[in-house]
């Protein structure tokens, strides 16, 4: 196991019974990463298509990309320059797949239409060129109820690939444990857990990169799982805030402690801000920010019913075997780390 990520032992993988040329994009992220290995394997050719400064903060040189990618061939150019996809990327092949982790790293607006939604039309483009006639495309839960630029953005572009006529397979995880991970050592320093309200307004089936990994992958060879959306959870029961908190202090071996934040005190983070950014517009980038937390802060990532309106976890599949209290477990052992970047919120 490294101590970069969180790695179980898995079953035996079956290899694909019809290998693909894959393409791919978002390789350098921790699901991109995972998902790359699944692929390759499950016996497929695979392209990662990734910028020459690539990962958090442009962290990862040319070689440090193709050194995460055994069994996999890396080209470098822009995912929002047409012309670098198909001179750089595609370079006139031809391709069968296309598997998309990419996504927005802040979720801001302007950031969200140039890499959620227009980002992915030119890859759309470019790969029915190639002749790539099945998309495998990494979304999000929340998008059911698009309040935010980003969740407008994803949907934009899911709507087009249903439109497209290629043979689609929209992947909507619940929640990722890296996104779950953010108190952790706060609660080891001895402080207390915060939740929102009385800790149980929202809950989540959090899945692991490696189980949504196996997914996405497999997506090529289901037929069942074919020109659908599909939600997705990890293993087991829906969890709430206060049952994450309660946990982690139990594996520490102490009396849970939680600190309890009004939402009305995000309300009125997002009131102001609102007001200040109609002055200054680094404010309304804030301001927007801030929308997105209160919106995690009182949404469940769980498949919501449209007839009421309600989150329904019974109604939410599940997947794989790995559980974020394992991985809380590990964290706290020292022996995974939770590569976070820009998903920080605490």
């Amino acid at each position: 196991m490294t101590k970069s990520q969180f790695e179980p032992m898995r079953a035996a993988t079956v290899r694909s019974s019809q290998p693909r040329r894959v393409f791919v994009l978002g390789a350098t992220g921790t699901i991109g990463r995972a998902t790359v290995h699944a692929l390759v394997q499950r016996g497929h050719e695979v392209v990662c298509f990734v910028r020459p400064q690539a990962g958090v903060g442009g962290r990862l040189a040319p070689q440090d990309s193709v050194q995460l990618f055994s069994g996999a061939t890396t080209r470098f150019g822009e995912v929002t320059d047409p012309a670098s996809l198909s001179r750089d990327g595609f370079c006139g092949e031809r391709f069968d797949a296309l598997v998309s982790c990419l996504a927005s790293r802040t979720g801001a607006p302007r950031d969200a239409w140039a890499i959620d939604h227009q980002a992915h039309v030119h890859a759309l483009e470019a790969a029915q060129q190639a002749g790539v006639s099945q998309v495998v495309l990494l979304s999000a839960i929340c998008v059911q109820k698009p309040v935010l630029g980003f969740q407008q953005a994803k949907l934009a572009f899911e709507n087009l690939l249903i439109d497209s006529g290629v043979t689609y397979s929209i992947v909507r995880p619940t929640a990722f444990f890296k996104s779950l991970s953010g108190q952790v050592e706060r609660v080891k320093s001895g402080r207390p857990f915060l939740v929102f309200g009385d800790g149980t307004l929202t809950a989540c089936k959090p899945i692991s990169d490696g189980d949504l990994a196996a997914y996405l992958a497999d997506c090529l060879d289901d037929p069942s799982r074919r020109d659908r959306v599909l939600p997705i959870g990890g293993p087991g029961a829906a969890i709430t805030p206060c049952q994450q908190g309660e946990h982690l202090f139990a594996l520490l071996g102490r009396p849970a402690r939680f600190k309890h934040v009004p939402v009305t005190l995000l309300d009125a983070i997002v009131g102001v801000l609102g007001a200040a950014g109609r002055v200054l517009p680094a404010l309304a980038a804030k301001a927007e920010l801030a929308r997105i937390g209160r919106y995690y802060a009182t949404e469940s990532m769980l498949v919501l019913d449209p007839l009421t309106g309600r989150y329904d976890a019974a109604a939410t599949p599940s997947t794989g075997s790995d559980t974020l209290f394992d991985f809380y477990a590990h964290l706290l052992a020292g022996s995974a780390v939770a590569e976070r970047g820009d998903h920080a919120v605490f």
